[in-house]
């Protein structure tokens, strides 16, 4: 990592904590809230170990999408869910204005800041995807999200690829899998607001499968994605 390059690591879908003036809503959504849909397990763990062993500054939420959706822009049709998206209008305003215009603008003022010092920043996005969904199975390991237009996200991605496979050769792991990274998300957003050579938006997809593994296994694979990405970070390019 170059001497101007800043890392930042966030996660948005950290844990499925529903505030107490909002839990009447979920009333018969307990199920939904514990699953997949509620929160991404294992991101948090990831997004934490990663900042620990990058020394890198650490922004997370543990509200549950489902009360709002970090990830989307406003005006996409999920931003709320089942649970929120009949409430009163000012309940969802305050939503709104409490929780998702907080999270969002204490990001963007970081990475404006770091730019303004001369930084580039390289924001990685923790999240996690469920193994199967809607009878297909996932198949992949690990996903690295990236605009394929942006220079500095291919390379890093292509470079953090190879030095999985390289220490890793068991795990899969697929650029642009199991989505796109151009689809609405927050890095997509961000890179609306900052030039290329200045910000680098990765989203980090972990499958879920490896959240489940006996802890010693989970612990050795996020060891192994912070080193694969630690070498491709600080090694010149192949």
């Amino acid at each position: 990592m170059a001497s101007s390059d800043q890392t930042l690591i966030t996660c948005e879908h950290g844990g499925n904590r529903i505030p107490p003036r909002y839990r009447g809503l979920f009333a018969g959504f307990e199920d939904l809230l514990n699953s997949h849909r509620g929160y991404d397990p294992g991101a948090l763990v990831m997004a934490e170990d990663l900042a620990e062993a990058l020394d890198a500054p650490l922004i997370v939420s543990t509200i549950s999408r489902l009360l709002i959706e970090l990830n989307r822009t406003i005006g996409h049709p999920n931003l709320y869910s089942v649970a929120t998206r009949n409430a009163p209008e000012p309940v969802r305003q305050e939503i709104l204005d409490q929780h998702y215009l907080p999270y969002r603008n204490q990001i963007e003022t970081h990475i404006r800041e770091a730019i303004a010092q001369g930084k580039r920043v390289i924001h990685l996005s923790s999240h996690s995807f469920t193994p199967e969904l809607d009878g297909a199975i996932r198949n992949a390991d690990i996903g690295l999200l990236y605009d394929p237009a942006r220079a500095g996200e291919v390379e890093l991605c292509y470079r953090w690829q190879a030095r999985l496979k390289a220490q890793a050769p068991d795990l899969k792991v697929r650029r642009n899998y199991p989505y796109t990274g151009k689809s609405d998300g927050f890095t997509a957003y961000l890179r609306r607001c900052f030039p290329a050579d200045r910000y680098v938006g990765i989203e980090l997809e972990i499958n879920q499968k490896q959240v489940l593994n006996q802890r010693r296994q989970w612990r050795a694979f996020r060891l192994q994605v912070i080193e694969a990405l630690r070498q491709a970070t600080t090694d010149s390019p192949d």
